[in-house]
């Protein structure tokens, strides 16, 4: 009634059955639903047919060798899974010592230790989540992302919740507490960039305020990775 359908239609739409629904109608669900932008956003998505986009996970050299000149800023490359496709040094200190650190929800749901690792766990938790529902869009039927979100169904209650609510949010900034055991918390701003040329890729760079504990967590974390790859090297 509120967004002046039918019932009729309206259920042919839940069901699958009515594909094709005009700009006006997606507009009325949207504002019967109290939807916010983020969510208005994908269920235009969803709505507007389209090709499927081609995903490449190889990175460019150039994007490479950008984040390695970041030796103060944690930075990694993500796809829409949130597969880690490169990090810079930093970058890899900052998840050193986590299980499954190639995806960021594997080392989310599969670790126990991430929820020392975030300490905002479950917020950090759903926002992944409700990032990779957004940055999915209708290619839900992606093999990769399916045979995922079936291995995390069946290893992790609080993923199967979470995946279940549909939360959509393109996360592109944001504030994260981490803790590493050998510098104590970091309070970080995060940065996400979409990589031109490179469908579905996402530059996500991390930065703590001048002259605060965290950007001094940072700077000896950096002095601990660089150590550790002067012995090994």
């Amino acid at each position: 009634m509120l967004a002046g359908v039918s019932i009729d239609y309206y259920t042919r739409l839940e069901q699958g059955r009515e594909r094709r629904p005009s700009d006006q109608v997606v507009g009325a669900l949207a504002r019967a639903l109290c939807l916010d932008s983020d969510a208005v956003d994908h269920l235009y998505e969803l709505a507007r047919p389209r090709s499927a986009r081609t995903a490449d996970d190889r990175v460019d050299a150039r994007v490479r060798r950008l984040m390695e000149c970041w030796t103060m800023a944690p930075a990694y490359v993500v796809n829409r899974r949130l597969d880690v496709l490169a990090t810079n040094r930093l970058g890899a200190a900052l998840i050193d010592g986590l299980k499954h650190p190639g995806n960021l929800l594997r080392l989310t749901f599969l670790d126990p230790a991430s929820r020392d690792f975030y300490l905002d766990w479950e917020q950090e938790a759903r926002y992944k989540v409700a990032y990779v529902r957004a940055a999915m869009g209708s290619d839900v039927d992606d093999p990769a992302l399916v045979e995922l979100v079936r291995e995390l169904s069946a290893a992790s209650e609080d993923f199967r919740v979470m995946w279940a609510r549909h939360d959509v949010w393109p996360k592109s900034r944001a504030c994260e507490r981490m803790y590493r055991p050998e510098v104590g918390e970091m309070v970080l701003h995060l940065d996400a960039f979409a990589v031109n040329g490179a469908p579905g890729q996402e530059l996500v760079v991390f930065q703590a305020e001048p002259g605060s504990p965290s950007e001094r967590a940072l700077i000896e974390l950096a002095h601990l990775s660089a150590a550790r790859h002067t012995r090994s090297a």
